[in-house]
């Protein structure tokens, strides 16, 4: 499908304005996130649901409710806490490869990040570049890996400079930093800007992407994306991840 720019840029918005609504919430794992009110609250259970976000949505969906549940529905109360007796309970839980020993790891590390880092989003902020978050992210994983650690539980963390997509964690940050106004992104991060970030590639937005023309590469690789990132900044500098709605949404619910 080849359109000139302004043809697929029509074409995208029309596709934004409809999947970017409160509708879009019933089926995606940020409904998680939009159980809480506590600015903390919201952003450490997007980080969790964006972590478990992969493989069937309506398993992600019930497992991430269940990590809520076994936090007592308060997950920054519980991560600054916690006991270490208080983890136990976590040990049964499973999505994936995601285990009860991540899950504690996982506590440990917010843990950590909260106390001697001043919350997640200074720690994206601290590395920030002008228009890319990537830089952010790999910062974000030293952090969490820089107290006692498993191994395994690295591997939940992406790390962009390794040439991963890092899907989930953009993800996560689109719902953080993109204020739509339509209630679904929250925004709560003001610090940071709608124009840095990244979109979240995944198999659905990578093949709908090259079918439009705006990717060539063949893997959903870091490469790829910001391949990605370069077209979509054509289409809108100021908020380029919108059209993550338009993409997902021709992938998942229009079979484009």
């Amino acid at each position: 499908m080849k359109l000139k720019t302004s043809e697929l840029k029509d074409f995208l918005d029309e596709k934004v304005n409809l999947y970017n609504n409160p509708k879009f919430i019933e089926s995606d794992p940020i409904q998680i996130p939009h159980q809480f009110s506590k600015k903390e609250d919201i952003e450490i259970a997007g980080f969790l649901a964006a972590t478990i976000a992969w493989g069937n949505r309506k398993s992600i969906i019930k497992n991430a409710n269940q990590m809520m549940a076994l936090l007592d529905h308060s997950p920054f109360e519980f991560i600054t806490q916690h006991k270490a007796s208080d983890l136990e309970k976590l040990s049964p839980f499973v999505h994936r490869t995601f285990n009860g020993k991540d899950f504690m790891q996982f506590i440990e590390s917010l843990q950590h990040i909260y106390k001697n880092h001043n919350g997640l989003e200074a720690v994206f902020l601290k590395h920030a570049e002008k228009d890319s978050l990537q830089q952010s992210i790999h910062h974000l994983k030293k952090v969490f890996f820089e107290i006692p650690h498993l191994e395994r539980t690295q591997k939940h963390v992406s790390d962009p400079f390794k040439n991963s997509a890092a899907k989930r964690i953009n993800m996560y940050l689109r719902w953080m930093i993109r204020n739509d106004n339509n209630g679904v992104d929250f925004g709560i991060w003001e610090t940071l800007s709608p124009s840095q970030l990244s979109c979240p590639l995944d198999v659905h937005s990578g093949n709908v992407a090259r079918k439009l023309g705006l990717l060539k590469r063949k893997q959903n690789d870091g490469k790829a994306l910001a391949e990605l990132d370069k077209a979509l900044r054509k289409l809108d500098a100021n908020d380029p991840v919108k059209y993550d709605f338009a993409l997902f949404g021709l992938g998942v619910f229009e079979d484009f």
